[in-house]
């Protein structure tokens, strides 16, 4: 492999990274360029390892570089092990779909600032370096939300453009329990800045702005359970697999900016490979030219999913749902997430590639190719029975 230099020119020495979650959507994607593009050794911990076992197998190049263990990470004492052995701990693992934010706060509180405390610790203690993922939605609402609908500032970038550094966190009411996940997540935010700030803790914190691509979240009912809701890129996809419209949540009016997996690992590299102008920053990772509404996104992929299966689109492709019949009592949702990328910029050089169009067609012609079948065979047993 050829020598890789990192952006000050210095040769990028080989580490060796615990990953927490590393069987996810986001950890399958980092492993698989880990381990195709780089020499560091990896240390998997997951419950599941469907997504990465290509990475696995005993006779791949890399096989001495990867190693998977199966742990829970609040029930198993290896991890501190693993934390201690490795120069790198990256924490993906989370809770982190909506659906379970109303239902389960308790379990998205403990999952997304409970369990994320001894890791943060551990790495602090033992002078380790520490790559935590947290999320866009410690955001909250934006300021412009809270405008009068008319008000000409709504379209001021001041006002929903959303700054590492700068902006408020705004959320709603304790009763609305969709912000237990907001909540933790920036929590456990503080928590690692004041590690830094106390102990000197290296640190790197990334927050997503709606990563899309393919082995994201699950199908339901194929390799999740029947009755769970995953978030509304595999939503949308279910429905389209199903050939049944498509649910939009209070009309699919809320906005999100959509950012495809490869160019989302490709900043994550640069963090990994540039401590020195990766520690101690809080990073948005999104890409602010992908803004739709979510009623927008289920139009777009309508016609993507059309165009890479050849099948004609639903004469009624969306139906709308209020978010209490969706979600339940206690939702509430953000209006816009559009990070300000000035700080990847400087810091990193990074800037995002891949339009909506291009990461959609390149993740439903995935989803088509992997599920399509076990889709139609799920229906037609259902049908027989």
């Amino acid at each position: 492999m050829v020598v890789r230099l990192d952006l000050d020119g210095n040769e990028i020495k080989a580490i060796k990274i615990c990953m927490i979650g590393g069987g996810g959507f986001i950890g399958s994607h980092l492993c698989e360029t880990l381990m195709w593009e780089t020499n560091h050794t990896v240390l998997a911990i997951d419950v599941y390892s469907d997504k990465i076992d290509h990475l696995l197998q005993e006779d791949t190049p890399w096989a001495n570089r990867i190693s998977f263990y199966q742990a829970n990470i609040t029930l198993d004492p290896r991890v501190n092990d693993f934390i201690k052995d490795c120069d790198l701990t990256i924490n993906l693992a989370a809770i982190c779909t909506p659906a379970d934010y109303n239902t389960r706060p308790l379990d998205t509180i403990y999952s997304n600032f409970v369990d994320a405390i001894p890791v943060v610790k551990c790495c602090s203690e033992n002078k380790k370096r520490l790559m935590h993922f947290s999320t866009c939605e410690v955001y909250g609402k934006t300021l412009g939300s809270y405008l009068p609908a008319d008000d000409p500032r709504r379209n001021e970038p001041e006002f929903y453009v959303l700054k590492e550094d700068d902006s408020p966190c705004l959320y709603g009411s304790i009763e609305k329990q969709r912000w237990s996940y907001a909540c933790a997540k920036q929590l456990i935010e503080r928590l690692i800045y004041g590690e830094g700030a106390e102990n000197d803790l290296k640190f790197t914190v990334v927050r997503p702005f709606n990563w899309i691509g393919p082995r994201m979240d699950f199908i339901p009912g194929v390799d999740g359970p029947s009755d769970g809701v995953p978030r509304v890129l595999a939503c949308f996809s279910t429905n389209l697999l199903r050939r049944e419209p498509m649910k939009l949540v209070d009309g699919g009016k809320s906005q999100r900016t959509f950012l495809y997996i490869k160019d989302a690992i490709k900043a994550v590299m640069l963090m990994i490979d540039n401590p020195g102008r990766a520690n101690g920053h809080i990073f948005n990772v999104g890409n602010p030219t992908n803004e739709a509404s979510v009623k927008e996104l289920a139009d777009v992929m309508t016609e993507v999913y059309s165009k890479v299966t050849g099948l004609p689109k639903l004469p009624q492709p969306t139906v709308e749902v209020s978010s209490l019949e969706f979600y339940g009592v206690g939702y509430d949702d953000s209006d816009r997430r559009i990070p300000d990328m000035n700080l990847i910029q400087k810091q990193l050089g990074w800037n995002p590639e891949t339009s909506l169009n291009d990461l959609l067609e390149v993740t439903l012609d995935y989803q088509h190719k992997t599920y399509a079948d076990s889709i139609a065979q799920s229906m037609n047993s259902s049908k027989a029975a």
